[in-house]
């Protein structure tokens, strides 16, 4: 299968990426094409221009860099996105891709206020990471609202099949070295247990792997 992975953090060797590289790696390692958009590292634009409000059209081309996103998504199966929640919601660089690059006309239409999803046939993996504890979000309703503002309200309404969101909590600067293996170990089942390995040959993509002793924080 092609997978796309969109994985937003400022720190290089931080959780985050850390988790980024190591499903990539086991993603490789089961057969698959993985292609990974690192979207700090590549300087991803996220703010969203007033002309691309207007929808996108032979006459309105969507911006180079917008396009180039829309066809990895196009040629992708799976998409696999990968952050962490900061005031319960994705890093500014994320929703700035999801902003442009989720365009009306690509990612969805609507009418009469119905959104209609237009990347139906595609799957999509959510990986998350939290500092507060898990059962302490969902007691407050905010792991709620994070499921119908970002599962729900982005993926599903674009039309994926939303295959699993998988949540790291408790996420602190500088992890032991056991904690974080076992992490890494919880990512990698996540890919082999939606994900078993294929008869085709690797296409290696944009490779990302890192010892996990610099793996810090969120």
């Amino acid at each position: 299968m092609k997978h796309l992975i969109v994985v937003a953090h400022p720190v290089e060797d931080s959780f985050t990426m850390g988790l980024a590289r190591v499903y990539a790696d086991e993603l490789e390692e089961l057969g698959h094409d993985q292609r990974t958009y690192d979207l700090y590292r590549i300087g991803f634009n996220p703010v969203l221009g007033h002309d691309e409000l207007l929808p996108a059209g032979t006459d309105h081309p969507p911006h180079a860099d917008v396009r180039q996103a829309q066809d990895d998504i196009r040629g992708a199966e799976v998409l696999t996105v990968i952050y962490p929640l900061w005031w319960m919601s994705m890093p500014a660089i994320l929703k700035g891709y999801i902003d442009r690059v989720f365009a009306r006309g690509f990612a969805y239409e609507s009418q009469d206020g119905v959104v209609h999803g237009l990347l139906s046939g595609k799957q999509c993996v959510i990986i998350t990471a939290s500092g507060a504890p898990l059962p302490l979000l969902i007691k407050s309703g905010k792991w709620n609202a994070v499921e119908i503002l970002q599962d729900k309200h982005i993926f599903l309404s674009a039309g994926f099949d939303l295959v699993e969101h998988l949540h790291f909590d408790e996420v602190e600067p500088n992890l032991s070295e056991t904690i974080a293996g076992e992490h890494m170990a919880r990512v990698r089942a996540c890919a082999r247990r939606h994900f078993p390995a294929g008869s085709r040959a690797v296409t290696a993509g944009h490779h990302l792997a890192a010892p996990l002793d610099l793996i810090k924080g969120e």
